[in-house]
């Protein structure tokens, strides 16, 4: 990583944080609103914001989705699959199938 790519940068709210990248979340923010429990606090927190984007902040909605349609959100990764397998599993619930 360079180096000369890191800037500090205020959030609305007055933390500073640095970042290397365009990304324009703050990350004391988003460790702020992460739940403290539930499905979604088992998650990182660019999966956490891919699910609460689209509407899902509930296992009851997660599961009207195939493993697919989730793995397209923007910010949802393959490694967060196991977790919500098996936090669906728990529930007697799963993803959708085709």
């Amino acid at each position: 990583m360079n180096s000369a790519n890191i800037t500090l940068r205020t959030c609305p709210k007055g933390h500073q944080y640095y970042k290397t990248s365009d990304c324009p979340t703050c990350p004391i923010c988003e460790e702020e609103r992460k739940p403290k429990d539930g499905f979604l606090s088992l998650l990182a927190a660019p999966a956490r914001r891919a699910l609460e984007n689209n509407g899902i902040t509930r296992l009851e909605q997660l599961s009207k989705f195939s493993e697919e349609e989730i793995l397209k959100f923007h910010g949802m990764g393959k490694t967060s699959l196991p977790k919500l397998k098996e936090v669906l599993a728990k529930k007697g619930l799963s993803f959708k199938t085709k």
